[in-house]
This record gives C-alpha cells, sequence and structure tokens, in this order.
C-alpha cells in the first residue's frame, strides 16, 4: 500500500505550468524528500496533496483516499506543516498545541507517546506566546501542533528553511525517529545536503521530475570525472575553465569549483598547466566523488 500515490499530476497557473505530469509514490513507512530550489513547484504539488488546490489534470490518492473527492478523510489522517510559520503568533506555546488537538477531538495526553520527545523540549516555553520564540523552537511547535492528532501521514513543506544547522539537524533526528514510530512522510527542501538523509528523493526543477532513486542511485548518475579546483581569484577560474576544451560543466561550490570534463586522459597535471597558462597562482585541485547537488546541476544541463 503507497502513503501518497501521484499519477500525471499538471498545474497551471494561466499561461504558467507550475506542475508537468508529475508522477511518483511514497511507500508506507516511507521517508521521502521532494527535492528543488524555489519556484520549482514543491510547494504547489504540496498544496494539491493536503487538498487546498486541485490539479487541472491527473489524479492522487493519499493513504487510498482520492485528493479531490475525499477531501475531508484525507484531512483528519494527515499532519501538515507548511513553508512558513502559520501558528497563532499572540498564543501561547500550550494554547497552540491545545487548540490544534481540540479541532481533532485529541489531546496532549492522547498523543502522549507521539509527541512526547517534541514536546518535552518546548514544554519550559508552554506560556510564551508563539510569536517570541526562536526560529528553532517554532519550528518544534509547528511540528507537534502537526502531529498531536496522531497522522497516518506527514506533510513537512521546506520545514528547515531559515533555521540555524544545529536546529536542522535536531529537527532531521525527530523525523527519523516519527519514521519508525510508522508515519509515512514526505519532505520538501531546498537543501541538496538533506536529500541524503531520505530513504527516497524526487528531484524537481521547473515542475518537472528530474530523477526519482534512492540518494545512491541519485549520485550514480554522474558518469564523469570531477574535480575541485580553487585559485586565488574564483571569478576568474570559473570563466577559464568554462573555455577550457575538455569541460563538460563548471559550477561555484562555496569557495571552490566543481569541474567536470570529458575525454580520456584528462589529468590534475593537465588542467594544472592550463591554469598556470592563464595566469592563475595558489592552484588546488583534487578528485572528488558526486554529491546529490552536482547530480542535480548534471540533470538540469541534460534537460535545458
Amino acid at each position: 500500500m503507497y502513503a501518497i500515490d501521484i499519477s500525471h499530476i499538471s498545474k497551471w497557473f494561466g499561461d504558467k505550468q507550475a506542475l508537468n505530469d508529475i508522477t511518483f509514490q511514497v511507500k508506507s513507512g516511507e521517508l521521502f524528500g521532494l527535492i528543488g530550489a524555489d519556484g520549482a513547484g514543491k510547494s504547489t504539488l504540496f498544496d494539491i496533496l493536503v487538498t487546498l488546490s486541485k490539479a487541472d489534470a491527473g489524479s492522487a490518492r493519499v493513504a487510498q483516499y482520492d485528493v479531490q473527492k475525499e477531501h475531508k478523510k484525507i484531512r483528519r489522517i494527515i499532519g501538515c506543516m507548511p513553508g512558513k510559520f502559520s501558528l497563532y503568533l499572540d498564543l501561547t506555546v500550550l494554547e497552540n498545541l491545545n487548540f490544534f488537538a481540540t479541532i481533532f477531538g485529541s489531546s496532549i495526553d492522547d498523543s502522549y507517546e507521539l509527541i512526547k520527545d517534541i514536546w518535552e523540549q518546548i514544554k519550559p516555553f508552554g506560556n510564551r506566546q508563539a510569536g517570541k520564540l526562536s526560529g528553532g523552537m517554532k519550528q518544534k511547535l509547528a511540528l507537534c501542533c502537526a502531529l498531536v492528532h496522531q497522522p497516518q501521514v506527514l506533510f513537512l513543506d521546506e520545514p528547515t528553511t531559515g533555521v540555524d544547522p544545529v536546529s536542522r539537524k535536531e529537527f532531521w533526528n525527530m523525523l527519523k525517529q516519527l519514521q519508525q514510530k510508522g508515519i509515512s512522510i514526505l519532505v520538501s527542501t531546498p537543501y541538496m545536503d538533506e536529500a541524503v538523509l531520505c530513504d527516497r528523493v524526487a528531484l524537481i526543477q521547473e515542475g518537472n521530475i528530474l530523477a526519482i532513486d534512492t540518494p545512491d542511485g541519485i549520485t550514480r548518475i554522474f558518469d564523469k570525472p570531477l574535480w575541485s579546483v580553487q585559485t586565488a581569484n574564483r571569478y576568474q577560474l570559473l570563466t577559464d575553465l568554462r573555455l577550457f576544451a575538455h569541460t563538460h560543466s563548471c559550477y561555484a561550490f562555496g569557495q571552490t569549483v566543481h569541474l567536470s570534463v570529458t575525454g580520456d586522459g584528462i589529468s590534475e597535471e593537465l588542467i594544472r598547466a592550463y591554469l598556470r597558462e592563464k595566469g592563475h597562482d595558489s592552484i588546488s585541485i583534487s578528485a572528488i566523488s558526486p554529491g546529490i547537488e552536482d547530480c542535480f546541476m548534471e540533470l538540469m544541463q541534460k534537460t535545458a
């Protein structure tokens, strides 16, 4: 049984196509990641799956319920955490949690075994207004409110955007614990490093699915030698490497440049000699294994 079954979903806003023939399934008990930049279509797809919007073509089912015909049933068995913090800022932590529990005829005590790991972290702030919490604590409160009625399927739309690295790590640890309790999770994120924490991922760009696989399966897509290159002048480095006769792709990654090459016998020495001819100094070159972001860029180049 699939927790989520999406079949040929398309969506337009005027003459702009936001989703193009999206098809994939999330298995029961799976932690599935929808990975893409802002504007890729992640939130549009989430709105359809949680019954806030309708698709223009295709169909989808959540826990075997049709998203268009059985929206009331779906809303009772899902938990949803939207991209923007949407709890009541003037209510306290405890008031927010009790409010959402009451809507579903539940209580903190009824759901304690599910939410206890999160609730115990935010309980000391129970009388503080939600609007006065830190970003990480707001995130934990929103997740707690999404779980207080014991949902079967959890939808998290970019839950760690704008959150500090420590809170991001804590949040993903909480997701792993929830998964062990049998909850199916669909999470969207623009952070490529979070993709490796999922069981499977779908890479999405401009409303199109580029690939669906395990994180390891995604990285095997990249079949060309890859180098991390750094010199004293990164801007000039990018310009010169893009003119290098053997360059397949060349992108900035932090303070370095990731260079993939085509052709036989392309060695570190050959790249270094080329850069010296172009006047570069402080040259650092090392062979690296591709990550999710490298594969994402590669797939984007293939579909451009």
